[in-house]
């Protein structure tokens, strides 16, 4: 019994590390690389598209005197000036995809205890009803991974409206809305660290998935994850998050 136990664990081990590898590979033999950046220069000040290479930083003409996005030896070290700005940092680049995914190298450089990355996808122009087109998003702190359906969970007008009632009121959120919104997240447990490492983040249909140095770590499905058109590419970073060698890939 116990040696039947172990083979089924070594199996479901081996099955999650076999999917993981199937999402790099699935972006390389059936997608397009629709944009590469390594860093390998010097920003030009601090305003919105000081990154240069298409990027655009939707925070950072908010406080021009403070710099928040700097280039530095073929990395983007960000520190999020999240007080001054009323808002964290918001970085974006093109993208246009309907299945596809991101493949980036991260680090938490230890400066701020409470160091998160927030990384997914934005579509501003045809995306009705959804607080500025926020899609769908992994984010990682420094004890788990969140996958979350933004579109038809918390930023839908219609749920934000009535959660922040419920919140101005100081009363309970409606069963019905937090049931709902249970649906539309899914959260794991993930031990951060100061290391470099690479991740990915992946939809396909209605299923995002995230993997970490080739390791499948948080698959959910949630009608919002299939939203034709991941227009923009997107990090939220409230504090201190370096990044390095963001490349985008289009499967269709």
């Amino acid at each position: 019994m116990k040696t039947t136990l172990l083979a089924l664990q070594i199996l479901s081990v081996s099955l999650t590390l076999a999917s993981a590898q199937d999402d790099a590979s699935w972006l390389r033999e059936k997608g397009t690389l629709i944009f590469h950046d390594a860093f390998e220069r010097e920003e030009d000040g601090n305003l919105a598209k000081a990154i240069g290479n298409g990027w655009n930083s939707a925070t950072a003409d908010r406080v021009p005197h403070i710099k928040m996005a700097d280039l530095d030896e073929g990395i983007l070290k960000v520190a999020s000036a999240s007080v001054e700005a009323k808002h964290a940092a918001h970085i974006h680049h093109e993208a246009g995809f309907t299945d596809g995914g991101a493949i980036i190298r991260f680090r938490f450089p230890g400066l701020n205890k409470a160091e998160t990355l927030q990384l997914g996808y934005v579509d501003r122009e045809t995306t009705k009803g959804v607080h500025a087109g926020h899609l769908c998003y992994g984010i990682l702190s420094q004890s788990s991974i969140t996958l979350t359906d933004h579109k038809t969970g918390v930023m839908n007008l219609e749920n934000r409206k009535r959660r922040e009632e419920a919140v101005a009121k100081k009363q309970k959120v409606p069963a019905d809305l937090e049931a709902l919104l249970k649906t539309k997240s899914i959260n794991v447990p993930y031990k951060a660290d100061t290391e470099w490492h690479e991740l990915a983040l992946i939809t396909e249909g209605d299923e995002m998935r995230l993997s970490i140095d080739g390791k499948l770590l948080a698959k959910h499905h949630s009608e919002g994850f299939a939203h034709p058109m991941k227009r923009w590419f997107s990090f939220l970073i409230n504090n201190t998050v370096w990044i390095d060698d963001v490349k985008i890939w289009k499967v269709r």
